[in-house]
C-alpha cells in the first residue's frame, strides 16, 4: 500500500494543476448535489413529521369549474359527523395575522407584533403538536392561546410561560401551553394559536372562510366520505341558493391528502406555501447531470495526462510490476481525489449556507440536519472516483511496453469516439441550462416589469392597522410633506397574492362569483386606474346604503353586467354598479384575470376598515426621504406598533420571490456546469494538442502558420458544438414551454435567447481551444517532432 501512497503523492506534485481543476470540478458539483438534494428532500418531506400523515386531509369545496380550499363553519361540523371513518375534524382562518400586543414585567411594557391564527378545538387532534407546557385542552378555553417554544423563550426567557398575559386591544389573553416549534416544511405554521369564539359564523352557510381538515383511521376510506355525506345531508338553501341538490348544483366536495397540498395547483384561497414536481424533476435531473459531467471530466482529464504518464508506467511494467498492481494504483488514485473532493465540497456548502446565497433555498442548508444526505453524496463520491478511474486505469496500462518505450502509441479511434460523446453531453447540458435559466429570468423580469394595468411608479404602502381612528389626521400629516401627491386605502395590498375575498351573489336572477377589493373611493384616481364606461366612486358613495361597484371587463362579460344594476342576493352589503375598468392585473401573473370588483362601503359596512394606506410620491421626489417622513408619521401617532412600510415595487418581488430564488438557483447550477464543461474541454484539448504534438511540429515544418494550426483544431469543437446544439434546443424548449404552463401571462418564447446560448458556449470553448493549442503551436517544431 505505500507505493501506491508514494505513486499518489508523487502525481499530486508532478501535476498540480490537472489535481486542482479536479478537484475544483469535483467538489464543486458534490457540494451542488448535496445543494439540491436538501432542497429535493425539504419539498417532498412537506408535513410528512406529522403522524400518520396519510391520514389527513382537506376537504375542499368544488362549484362547477371552481376548487376552494374554504368552508363554512356549519358544513365542516357537518361533515366532521357525518363518518365513524373521520377520527377528529378542525378548521381554522385562512391566514395568518399579524397580533399586536404587550407583556408587562415589573412595571415595563414590551411591545410584540407576531403571527397569530384562530382555530377550532380539534386543530391540535388532527394535527401533531408536541407540548412542552400545558396541554392542546387550552384550545378549547376562550380567552386562552398556545405559543410556540421559540416566541416563549424570547417573550419569557427561562420562566414558564404558562399563566403569563398577552394584553392587546383585543384585552388580555392567557398562555394555555407552549408546544414546540414545528419544521419549516409544514403547513402548521410558528403562530399564536387562540380559538375560534363558539358562535362565530356557526350557522352561517354561506360565509365559506375556513380551511377544513380531517384525520381519519383508515386513509382508504376516504374517497367514500363525500358520496356518504351527499346521501345523508343536503344543504340548506343559503349555502348554494334555491332548490339546492348536490348533482344537479355542481357542488361537491374534495379531500386532498396532507402531502399533497404542497404541489396543489387549482385551488384558490390556498396559502399553502408551493412548489412544482415538474420543478423538483429539473432540479434531481441537474443534480445527476452535474455529477456525470464531473466525472466525465474526471475521466477525460486523467486520459488527458496519458502522453505524461505512458512511459513512467509502462518502464514500471518492464521492471515487474504487475498490470493488476499499477491497475489498481490508477483507480486508487481516482477515488482518493473523488473523496478529497467530497471534503473540500462539506465546506463550500458550509460557505454557501452562510453566505447570501442560501437564501436561494428554502431549507436548512446545515448538514448536522441532513446526515443521511450528507452519507449519500460520499457515496456518491466514492462510486464516482471508482468508475472514473476505471477507463483511464485501463486505457493507460493497455499498450505493448515495448512500443510505448520505443515511443511508438498514438490515439485510438474508439477512445477518441468516446471521449467526444463525453464531452458532448457536457455541452447539452450546459445549452439547455443556459437556456433554462434565461428563460427564467426573462419570465420573471416579465411579471415583476409588465403594466398591471394602473400606476405603481414612486408608490409607498404601509400597513395602519393601529391608526384606523386616526386616518383622516394621517393622511393630512402625510399631505403637509411637499412630496406627497396623494395617498389612498384599501382593504388589501393590491397584486400581492394570487387571490383575494370572493363573494357569491345573485344578479337578475342567476348566481355570480366574483373576487372583491374593498377600498377609498379615491382609490381608483390615486392609482390612475381607468374607467372604460360610467363613473368613478365618489365620497356620496359612502354614505348609500349598500355602497357602490366597478366591476373590470372581465366581469362585465362573463355575467352580462349593466351599468346603474344592482347586485342582489342578501347580506347587507348589495351595492349599485356605477362603473367598468379594464382588466388590470389585480393578482399575481400565475392567475388567468377573473371577475373582480372595487367595491366602496355604505353606512352598512360590517365594521370593516382599509388595512392597507398607498402613498403616491410627486415625480421627482427623493424617495428615500419620502420614505422617512411616513416612517416619522407612523411613529408620531403610534411609537410602539412595528409598521411596515414599503415601497410597492418590493410587493411585487415577494409575489414572485419563489421563481426569482429558482431562477437564480437554476442560474448558479448553469454557471456551475459552464465551469465544469470548460474543465473537461481543457481536458480533452490537452490530450489531443499533446498526443499531435508532433503532427503540429511537423505541420510548422511544412509551412503551417499558428493560426491555421488553431483553427484546424477550434473547426473540430464547432463540429461537435453544432451537432450539441441540435440535440439540446428541442429538449430544452419542451422543458421550458412546461414551466410556463405554470403561468397565466408569460414570456414570449424568443429565439435569441437559443442563439446566445450558443454564443456564449462556443466562444468559452473557442477561448479554451485557442489558449492550450497557441501554446503547443507556437513551440520550437523541432522539440516537439524530437518528444515523439
Amino acid at each position: 500500500m505505500k507505493p501506491v501512497l508514494r505513486n499518489l503523492l508523487s502525481v499530486i506534485r508532478r501535476f498540480k494543476m490537472a489535481t486542482i481543476l479536479n478537484i475544483l470540478g469535483l467538489s464543486v458539483a458534490f457540494a451542488a448535489f448535496m445543494v439540491i438534494m436538501i432542497q429535493l428532500d425539504y419539498d417532498n418531506g412537506f408535513d410528512k413529521f406529522h403522524q400518520g400523515h396519510d391520514q389527513i386531509f382537506r376537504v375542499e369545496l368544488i362549484q362547477k369549474d371552481n376548487i376552494w380550499a374554504v368552508l363554512s363553519r356549519p358544513i365542516a361540523e357537518r361533515f366532521f359527523e357525518s363518518s365513524p371513518y373521520i377520527v377528529s375534524g378542525a378548521f381554522s382562518n385562512p391566514a395568518n395575522e399579524d397580533v399586536f400586543f404587550h407583556v408587562e414585567k415589573d412595571g415595563v411594557r414590551n411591545f410584540y407584533k407576531e403571527k397569530g391564527m384562530s382555530v377550532s378545538p380539534g386543530f391540535a387532534d388532527v394535527f401533531t403538536f408536541d407540548f412542552v407546557e400545558g396541554t392542546e385542552d387550552a384550545l378549547t378555553t376562550p380567552e386562552k392561546v398556545i405559543l410556540p417554544l421559540s416566541l416563549a423563550h424570547k417573550i419569557f426567557g427561562k420562566e414558564s410561560a404558562v399563566g403569563k398575559q398577552l394584553v392587546s386591544d383585543r384585552g388580555s389573553q392567557t398562555v394555555g401551553a407552549v408546544y414546540r416549534d414545528f419544521p419549516a416544511n409544514t403547513i402548521v405554521n410558528n403562530s399564536i394559536y387562540a380559538p375560534i369564539p363558539e358562535k362565530e359564523n356557526k350557522d352561517n352557510w354561506g360565509n365559506f372562510n375556513y380551511l377544513t381538515y380531517i384525520r381519519v383511521n383508515d386513509a382508504s376510506q376516504a374517497p367514500l366520505l363525500f358520496d356518504n355525506f351527499k346521501r345523508n345531508f343536503n344543504l340548506p338553501e343559503s349555502s348554494f341558493g334555491k332548490n339546492f341538490n348536490w348533482e344537479e348544483s355542481g357542488v361537491s366536495l374534495r379531500l386532498t391528502a396532507l402531502p399533497e397540498l404542497h404541489f396543489v395547483t387549482d385551488v384558490q384561497f390556498d396559502f399553502v406555501p408551493k412548489a412544482s414536481r415538474q420543478t423538483l424533476m429539473i432540479l434531481f435531473a441537474i443534480a445527476i447531470v452535474l455529477i456525470a459531467i464531473a466525472a466525465i471530466n474526471f475521466t477525460n482529464f486523467s486520459t488527458a495526462l496519458t502522453p505524461m504518464r505512458i512511459k513512467n508506467i509502462n518502464t514500471q511494467r518492464v521492471l515487474g510490476a504487475r498490470q493488476s498492481i499499477l491497475r489498481f494504483a490508477l483507480v486508487f488514485e481516482a477515488v482518493a481525489i473523488s473523496l478529497l473532493s467530497y471534503l473540500v465540497a462539506i465546506l463550500f456548502v458550509l460557505l454557501f449556507n452562510s453566505s447570501p446565497l442560501a437564501k436561494l433555498t428554502d431549507a436548512d442548508l446545515s448538514l448536522a440536519a441532513h446526515l443521511l444526505i450528507a452519507g449519500g453524496t460520499a457515496l456518491v463520491a466514492l462510486l464516482t472516483g471508482l468508475f472514473a478511474g476505471l477507463y483511464p486505469a485501463r486505457y493507460i496500462t493497455s499498450f505493448a511496453p515495448a512500443l510505448v518505450l520505443k515511443g511508438n502509441f498514438g490515439l485510438s479511434p474508439k477512445g477518441k469516439s468516446l471521449r467526444n460523446t463525453l464531452i458532448g453531453i457536457q455541452f447539452i447540458a450546459s445549452f439547455a441550462l443556459i437556456i433554462g435559466a434565461s428563460f427564467m429570468y426573462l419570465q420573471n423580469r416579465f411579471m415583476q416589469n409588465s403594466s398591471l394595468g394602473y400606476d405603481k411608479a414612486a408608490l409607498i404602502t404601509a400597513d395602519i392597522g393601529q391608526i384606523q381612528k386616526s386616518r383622516e389626521a394621517f393622511t393630512d400629516q402625510l399631505k403637509s410633506y411637499s412630496g406627497v401627491e396623494d395617498v389612498t386605502y384599501g382593504q388589501f395590498l393590491l397584486s400581492s397574492s394570487d387571490a383575494y375575498m370572493s363573494w357569491g351573489k345573485e344578479y337578475k336572477g342567476d348566481d355570480i362569483m366574483y373576487q372583491v377589493f374593498p377600498v377609498h373611493y379615491s382609490f381608483l384616481k390615486v392609482m390612475d386606474i381607468k374607467i372604460t364606461e360610467g363613473r368613478d366612486f365618489r365620497q356620496e358613495d359612502t354614505h348609500t346604503q349598500h355602497g357602490a361597484y366597478i366591476f373590470n371587463e372581465a366581469a362585465r362579460e362573463q355575467f352580462g353586467l349593466e351599468l346603474n344594476t344592482s347586485i342582489g342576493g342578501g347580506g347587507g352589503n348589495d351595492g349599485e354598479i356605477i362603473g367598468f375598468m379594464p382588466d388590470i392585473k389585480f393578482a399575481s401573473f400565475r392567475m388567468a384575470v377573473e371577475p373582480m370588483a372595487f367595491y366602496v362601503f355604505g353606512t352598512e359596512n360590517w365594521g370593516r376598515q382599509p388595512n392597507f394606506a398607498y402613498i403616491k410620491l410627486k415625480a421627482g421626489t427623493n424617495l428615500h426621504a419620502g420614505m422617512s417622513h411616513i416612517r416619522s408619521t407612523l411613529a408620531w401617532f403610534d411609537a410602539n406598533y412595528p409598521f411596515e412600510v414599503r415601497f410597492f415595487d418590493e410587493v411585487l418581488q415577494r409575489l414572485y420571490e419563489k421563481e426569482s430564488s429558482l431562477s437564480s438557483l437554476i442560474s448558479l447550477f448553469s454557471l456551475i456546469a459552464i465551469f465544469i464543461a470548460v474543465v473537461g474541454v481543457f481536458g480533452l484539448v490537452v490530450f489531443d494538442s499533446e498526443c499531435r504534438r508532433k503532427e503540429i511540429g511537423i505541420r510548422k515544418v511544412l509551412g503551417a502558420s499558428v493560426i491555421g494550426i488553431i483553427v484546424m483544431f477550434n473547426k473540430a469543437y464547432f463540429k461537435i458544438l453544432v451537432i450539441c446544439f441540435v440535440v439540446a434546443v428541442p429538449l430544452a424548449w419542451y422543458a421550458v414551454n412546461r414551466w410556463l404552463e405554470n403561468f397565466a401571462y408569460k414570456t414570449p418564447v424568443y429565439w435569441w435567447v437559443y442563439l446566445l446560448a450558443f454564443v456564449v458556449i462556443a466562444a468559452i470553448t473557442a477561448g479554451t481551444v485557442t489558449f492550450q493549442n497557441w501554446r503547443v503551436a507556437s513551440s520550437n517544431p523541432v522539440n516537439s517532432i524530437k518528444t515523439e
